[in-house]
């Protein structure tokens, strides 16, 4: 039977499944997340758990939108429905850092290197006792002896992305995500950046989540590889690798290495055919 117009509009909609948590340890919960380009689904009523304390790179065909994924978790992109939630918090309650692939766009070209550091604590509304502690921890960390008082345009690139990472890490976030944080460097750059952010791991256990369209680099650096599908993306699979840390050259030439980033890319190259 048909329903008339006026009582369909009278009618009330079916209310909304109920959030459901990710299971124990889940810093990241993301439900029903839905995104179109073009009028083409990227993501439909797409859920994931991303772990507490642990490094999460995501990896998959050209196109599924891995940066648009973190884009939409982070709060820089906003999905068309969804819900994100931070151990039980919304974003707006959760601190988190971000560093872009293009550095020399997220650099404030106006202010001097120090300053960009400085700039996520003056806005959090640190005192200057506080903004200058933490910069200085910041620059023991990192081994800085580069001058941190010029522009960005007088610094390397791989001097620049070193700036955008410390001041993602200035206010201590709680989650901090990469794209593609070193597709622009050199090999002598990347190699160093990749044994530093390992550091910072290891000190604070920090929850990161990286975008890699390079799957040696994922696999190095992550506890868990998140493989996409083509669009409309889903999870094609989640493969964890426990190797030990500090992870070193030798890691790359050990029988699991091997084994993990042989089956992430037999997984891949199947979303590719597909």
């Amino acid at each position: 039977m048909r329903v008339p117009d006026g009582l369909a509009r009278r009618m009330p909609s079916a209310p909304p499944e109920p959030f459901k948590p990710g299971p124990h340890g889940t810093h990241i919960t993301v439900r029903g997340l839905s995104k179109t380009f073009a009028g083409a689904a990227l993501y439909r009523n797409f859920d994931l758990d991303l772990p507490k304390g642990k490094i999460t790179a995501i990896f998959g065909p050209n196109g599924c939108g891995k940066s648009t994924l973190i884009n939409m978790i982070s709060g820089l992109i906003r999905p068309e429905a969804g819900e994100v939630l931070f151990d039980g918090k919304t974003l707006r309650e959760t601190s988190i850092g971000y560093v872009f692939q293009n550095y020399r766009d997220a650099m404030l070209p106006w202010k001097r290197a120090i300053d960009n550091i400085r700039y996520p604590l003056q806005l959090a509304g640190k005192s200057k006792a506080e903004v200058d502690a933490r910069v200085d921890q910041l620059i023991a960390s990192f081994d800085v002896t580069f001058d941190l008082k010029r522009y960005p345009y007088e610094l390397s690139g791989g001097q620049q992305q070193l700036i955008s990472i410390m001041r993602a890490l200035a206010p201590e976030p709680e989650v901090l995500f990469l794209d593609e944080p070193f597709s622009a460097l050199d090999y002598e750059m990347t190699l160093f950046m990749r044994e530093k952010l390992q550091e910072i791991y290891r000190a604070t256990q920090l929850t990161m989540v990286l975008v890699s369209h390079d799957l040696e680099e994922a696999v190095f650096l992550a506890d868990e590889i998140l493989l996409l599908t083509k669009r409309p993306t889903n999870i094609a699979e989640v493969v964890p690798f426990r190797a030990a840390r500090p992870r070193v050259d030798a890691t790359l030439a050990s029988e699991e290495f091997v084994r993990i980033k042989q089956h992430c890319l037999e997984v891949f190259q199947r979303e590719v055919r597909r």
